[in-house]
């Protein structure tokens, strides 16, 4: 690729206007477009024989490609990655857009930050026409009440109230005949010391005090403590959350099996929420948009599909997730691009 690369730069003005017109008409129409109407188009005078020769050149560089026998040329993947890093021009956002994005974002103080995230998928998936994505580090709610309810005998479940009125529930293994006076003993505790805390503070906190609390507690009662506090631990891949929004606009103009296909394996990918880790460690390597096409995106490969995504961060400038869209490789990149970047930018302003 670098090879071919070297040589793209070495393209005359004939070649890059003609590229840029087979490119910018497929990102348009999702049609190939041959010489004759290429001549037609250009702002240089040139005959659909030397269009022709030209295209020959372009295509035994691997940016175009014949779908059939007869028909004009569609960009290549390579092709694609070539337009958007050196020949898209990047448009601006207009007023209304501009307008619709900051007034979804400035209910921030009255809403809980998944409602916040959940508008933003929203809104940037009806801008865009194409599909949504918010993928978070789900962040730890600050306590309020924690309350321990008897299930079956050596189960029992662990209801966690957020100070932003946000409810978790979790189960938990206990000791079988467990009285619920241990129950209620561990709850008072846990109450008495982490209230306001993440839950990740307390922890920390419960871990250091049952230490001195052992001659205080019952026996029991620590087992349920300890039995919480593991569940608190939680796995890497429960602490994140994938939204998508705006799956119906991927099904608009579809009409061949083989795109049908192509947006049915998005949706398997996104349903299985295949490599997440993944795409969080992309947006961490710098600020800005991120722009995977095709097989380039690891997580949608099979699927063909283009990612446009920007990092938000929290007060620390650590990486809390990621806001993008998904599509079709033929996306309108130069109007989604500046899109995703501000609207990324504002949820990190809401953070902060």
């Amino acid at each position: 690729m670098t090879q071919k690369l070297t040589s793209i730069q070495k393209l005359n003005e004939r070649s890059r206007e003609i590229f840029r017109q087979i490119v910018e008409t497929y990102l348009s129409t999702g049609e190939p477009v041959g010489s004759r109407n290429l001549s037609r188009h250009l702002p240089i005078n040139l005959s659909p024989a030397s269009v022709r020769n030209v295209m020959s050149d372009l295509e035994h560089l691997g940016l175009i490609y014949a779908p059939h026998t007869s028909a004009g040329r569609l960009p290549t993947q390579i092709g694609l990655r070539l337009f958007v890093d050196g020949l898209l021009e990047i448009g601006n956002l207009t007023e209304d857009e501009r307008r619709q994005i900051d007034s979804q974002l400035a209910a921030r103080r009255r809403q809980s930050m998944e409602q916040v995230l959940a508008n933003a998928g929203d809104m940037i998936s009806g801008l865009s026409h194409c599909a949504g994505l918010v993928l978070t580090e789900k962040q730890d709610m600050r306590l309020k009440h924690i309350e321990f309810v008897g299930l079956e005998p050596g189960k029992a479940l662990v209801v966690l109230v957020g100070e932003d009125q946000t409810v978790e529930n979790r189960v938990i293994e206990v000791p079988r005949g467990l009285p619920q006076s241990a129950l209620t003993e561990a709850a008072n505790y846990l109450n008495h010391h982490v209230r306001s805390l993440t839950i990740g503070e307390a922890r920390n906190h419960i871990v250091a005090e049952l230490t001195k609390a052992k001659a205080e507690l019952d026996q029991l009662t620590q087992k349920v403590i300890e039995a919480g506090l593991a569940t608190w631990s939680g796995t890497q891949g429960e602490r994140r959350s994938l939204l998508v929004r705006g799956q119906a606009n991927l099904l608009k103009d579809v009409d061949a099996i083989e795109d049908l296909e192509r947006i049915r394996q998005l949706f398997d990918d996104l349903e299985s929420k295949k490599e997440l880790a993944h795409l969080l460690g992309l947006a961490e390597r710098g600020d800005g948009v991120h722009i995977f096409i095709g097989s380039e995106n690891k997580l949608f490969s099979l699927s063909g599909s283009s990612l446009i995504v920007a990092p938000f961060r929290d007060e620390t400038t650590k990486v809390v997730g990621i806001l993008g869209v998904i599509g079709p490789t033929r996306l309108n990149y130069a109007r989604i691009i500046p899109m995703v970047d501000y609207t990324a930018r504002l949820i990190g302003k809401s953070l902060t």
